[in-house]
C-alpha cells in the first residue's frame, strides 16, 4: 500500500487543520456521557465525518431534541462505506498510521458528536469533485470549524430540513453561508426592551402588547418598523392621545420577568470622569445659522458650461443655511450625487438620458415577471409583498399621498421595487421608503427619485445591516463624542441603564426622518449632505438634542424607560435651527482642543489619529480538497466586539445580532 505525495506546504496546512478540528470536536459531548433520549427532527444516512483523526467513516448525521435544546450529533454507521468511493486526499496524513484502509470496527469506534445548536455561529454548503461539505462554523474567539461530506451530493435536502427548525438567515454576500440567531444576550435584551418601551401599540388590549412581543422576538427589526408604520400618522401628525399607563406597565412588567437577566449598567462599578481623565472643553462659541442658498447665488456660481465653480463656497453656504426649497430640485442631484459638481449642461443631459434609459429597463425585469417565476423565487416574492405593505402606509396624511388610488403611492412602490433589482444583495428593508418619500415629493419624477434615492442609500445603507453593525457602531461613536463633550451626562446614562444609547435607534436608522415634518427633513438631510464641517456631523446632532434634555431627565431621575419614553416623545417638538446651531457649536469646542483629543474621538470626526496603530488581520479560512480556500472572513467580522463607555465601565455588545429583514 502506498499513499499519494503531497507537498510539505500543503501537508503542514493539512495538519494545521487537523489540529482546528481536534479542538473544536474536544468541546463537544459524547452521547455516552449524557445518557438522554432525544427526538429525531432530522436525520440523513450515508454521511461522511471529515474527522480531525486518521480516519473517515460514514454515519447518520441527524438533529436531535433534548428538552429545550437542540443538537447536532453524528453518529458511524456499523458498517463502513466502500474505501475505493472515497477521496484518497481526504486522509489526514499521520505518523502515527500507515495504512489508508480502516476496518470496519476501527470505524465504529469512532466517538458520535454532539454540538450544540447554541453553540454554533453559521453553516456553509459547498460543492467539491467527491460531493458537497457541510461546514458547521463554531462561536467563540478561537473560531472552529467541523465538515460533513455528503458523497451522493444531496447535502441540500439536510440544510432544507434544518432551515425548518432552526432560526437561519441566509447571507446576502454568499448565497450559500447561513447565520444561525444567536441566543439572546444581554444587550438584545436590552434593544427589545428599548423597542417596547416606545409605545408604539395602537391597540389597548393586552393582545397587541402581546403580540408584538411574540414578533419581536421571531424578528425584532421588521416587527419594530411595522409598528412604527402603523403608528406614523398618529405619532407625526396628530394630537398625542393620554398614554395608556396599563399597557406601559404590562409591558414593563413582562419584560422584566421573562428577561431574566437585563443589562444592568446601574450595578456596574463606574468611575467618574473628572479632569484628569478627559480633556477641558472651552465654552461653547455663540453660532447663527445663515439664509438658504439662494437663486442668485447658485447663478454666480454656474459657469457658462454648467460647471459648479466654487463647490467649497456652494456647499458651505448649504450646511449653515440649507437651499431655496426652489433649488432644491436641481442642488439635490449633484449633493447625492446623481450630477458631478464639474459637470456640464451637454453632460448632465446626456447622462439623464442614459440614467432614464436604465431605470426603465430595470423596472421592465420585475414588471415583466410572470406569476410562475414569483412562485419560484421567495426573496423576489417576499420582498415585493413588503413593499406592498410598506407604501400603503408611508405618509398618508400628507396631500401628496393622500387618498385611495393615489398615483404617488404607486410611483413609491414601483421605485422600491426597482431597486430591488438595482441591488439586490439589500432589496428591501423597512424603513427604506421613508427615505424615498421626500425624495419623490420634491423630484416629482420617477427615474429622478430613484437615482437621488440611490445616493442617498449609498449613504446609508449601512443602517440597514443585516447583523446591524453599522448601527451599532453609530451608537458606539455617539457614546464616545459624549464621553468628552459631557462626562457628567455620560456617567448618568451608564449609571441608568442607558450607556447603549439605544434610545437614539430611531433617530439614527432612517436619519430623524420620523422627528420632524416633511419641510424640515428636507432642511435637515441638505444640511447632512454637504458633509460639512465633519464626517458624522448627525451624530453632534445626536449630542445636542441630548444637551437640550438633560436637565428634564436630571430632575426626574429618569431611568432607561423614562430616558426611552421622553425620546420618543420629542417627536415634532425639536427645534431645528437651534439645535443645528448647538451642533456646530459642539464642534468648535471639539477643534479647540483637537490636539488633546483621544484617537477615538478624532477618527470619528474625521481627523488624523495622534497614535495610528499599524496591524494587519489574518483572514481565517477552510481550505478544501482541491487546496482551494472558502474565505469566511466576511462572514466572522460580525463577532467583533466593540464597547460602549469610556474610561470607567464598559457596556459592551456583540456584533453578531442578526435580524431578519424580509
Amino acid at each position: 500500500m502506498f499513499r499519494r505525495s503531497m507537498p510539505n506546504a500543503r501537508r503542514n496546512r493539512r495538519m494545521n487543520r487537523s489540529n482546528q478540528l481536534s479542538k473544536a470536536v474536544e468541546t463537544v459531548e459524547t452521547m455516552e456521557e449524557s445518557g438522554e433520549q432525544g427526538t429525531e427532527l432530522v436525520s440523513h444516512h450515508g454521511v461522511i465525518l471529515k474527522s480531525h483523526k486518521s480516519y473517515d467513516c460514514a454515519g447518520t448525521l441527524s438533529l436531535m431534541q433534548y428538552g429545550r435544546n437542540k443538537y447536532i450529533e453524528w453518529k458511524a454507521a456499523e458498517v463502513n462505506v466502500d474505501s475505493d468511493t472515497q477521496d484518497h486526499e481526504w486522509a489526514v496524513v499521520s505518523t502515527g498510521r500507515s495504512s489508508r484502509h480502516r476496518s470496519n470496527s476501527e470505524c465504529a469506534r469512532a466517538e458520535p458528536l454532539r454540538l450544540n445548536t447554541v453553540n454554533l455561529k453559521s453553516f456553509r454548503v459547498s460543492r467539491h469533485r467527491y460531493g458537497q461539505h457541510l461546514t458547521f462554523a463554531q462561536r467563540g474567539e478561537s473560531r472552529s470549524f467541523i465538515t460533513f461530506i455528503f458523497h451522493q451530493g444531496n447535502a441540500d435536502v439536510f440544510v432544507k430540513s434544518l432551515l425548518g427548525q432552526l432560526k437561519a438567515y441566509r447571507s446576502r454576500r454568499d448565497r450559500n453561508l447561513y447565520d444561525l440567531a444567536e441566543e439572546d444576550s444581554q444587550e438584545t435584551q436590552e434593544l427589545r426592551r428599548s423597542f417596547a418601551e416606545l409605545n408604539l401599540f395602537p391597540e389597548t388590549a393586552p393582545y397587541g402588547v402581546w403580540n408584538f412581543i411574540g414578533q419581536f422576538r421571531q424578528r425584532p427589526y421588521e416587527a419594530t418598523m411595522g409598528a412604527f408604520s402603523k403608528i406614523t400618522d398618529a405619532l407625526l401628525y396628530k394630537p398625542a392621545e393620554n398614554d395608556d399607563s396599563s399597557v406601559a406597565e404590562l409591558l414593563n412588567n413582562s419584560l422584566m420577568e421573562e428577561d431574566a437577566v437585563i443589562a444592568n449598567v446601574s450595578g456596574e462599578e463606574y468611575e467618574v470622569i473628572g479632569s484628569k481623565a478627559t480633556p477641558i472643553l472651552p465654552s461653547r462659541p455663540p453660532v447663527t445659522r445663515g439664509a438658504p442658498l439662494s437663486v442668485e447665488r447658485w447663478a454666480q456660481a454656474t459657469a457658462e458650461d454648467g460647471r459648479v465653480t466654487d463647490v467649497t463656497a456652494i456647499k458651505k453656504i448649504i450646511f449653515h443655511g440649507g437651499v431655496n426649497p426652489s433649488l432644491r430640485y436641481e442642488v439635490w442631484k449633484f449633493l447625492l450625487g446623481y450630477y458631478s459638481w464639474n459637470s456640464t449642461y451637454a453632460e448632465r443631459m446626456c447622462l439623464r438620458k442614459s440614467k432614464v434609459e436604465e431605470y426603465y429597463q430595470m423596472k421592465q425585469q420585475w414588471k415583466s415577471m410572470t406569476p410562475g417565476q414569483e412562485e419560484r423565487f421567495s426573496d423576489f416574492r417576499d420582498r415585493k409583498s413588503l413593499i406592498d405593505k410598506d407604501v400603503k402606509r408611508t405618509d398618508r396624511v400628507l396631500s401628496f399621498y393622500a387618498g385611495d388610488d393615489n398615483p404617488n403611492v404607486d410611483l413609491l412602490n414601483s421605485i422600491l421595487m426597482t431597486y430591488v433589482m438595482y441591488n439586490f444583495d439589500l432589496g428591501y428593508v423597512q424603513g427604506m421608503s421613508d427615505l424615498l418619500s421626500p425624495l419623490l415629493q420634491l423630484m416629482s419624477n420617477e427615474a429622478d427619485a430613484f437615482w437621488c434615492f440611490v445616493g442617498f442609500m449609498d449613504r446609508t445603507c449601512t443602517n440597514f445591516d443585516m447583523d446591524q453593525a453599522g448601527m451599532k457602531l453609530q451608537l458606539t461613536q455617539l457614546h464616545t463624542l459624549l464621553s468628552i463633550l459631557d462626562p457628567q451626562f455620560t456617567h448618568y446614562l451608564d449609571q441608568h441603564e442607558s450607556g447603549n444609547m439605544f434610545f437614539c435607534f430611531r433617530w439614527l436608522l432612517v436619519l430623524f426622518k420620523r422627528e420632524f415634518t416633511q419641510e424640515n427633513i428636507m432642511r435637515l438631510w441638505e444640511v447632512f449632505w454637504s458633509d460639512l464641517p465633519c464626517p458624522n456631523f448627525h451624530l453632534l446632532f445626536c449630542a445636542a438634542i441630548l444637551d437640550s434634555e438633560k436637565e428634564t431627565l436630571y430632575a426626574n431621575n429618569s431611568g432607561f424607560t423614562e430616558i426611552l419614553k421622553h425620546v420618543n416623545d420629542l417627536s415634532l417638538k425639536i427645534d431645528l435651527d437651534s439645535t443645528l446651531s448647538k451642533a456646530e457649536g459642539l464642534y468648535l469646542q471639539l477643534m479647540n482642543i483637537e490636539s488633546e483629543l483621544p484617537d477615538s474621538v478624532r477618527t470619528i470626526i474625521g481627523l488624523e489619529p495622534l497614535n495610528p496603530v499599524d496591524g494587519d488581520s489574518e483572514n481565517d479560512s477552510i481550505e478544501d480538497d482541491d487546496g482551494d480556500c472558502s474565505n469566511h472572513t466576511e462572514h466572522d467580522s460580525s463577532i467583533e466586539t466593540v464597547s460602549l463607555g469610556a474610561l470607567g465601565g464598559e457596556v459592551a455588545f456583540e456584533r453578531g445580532i442578526n435580524f431578519q429583514y424580509m
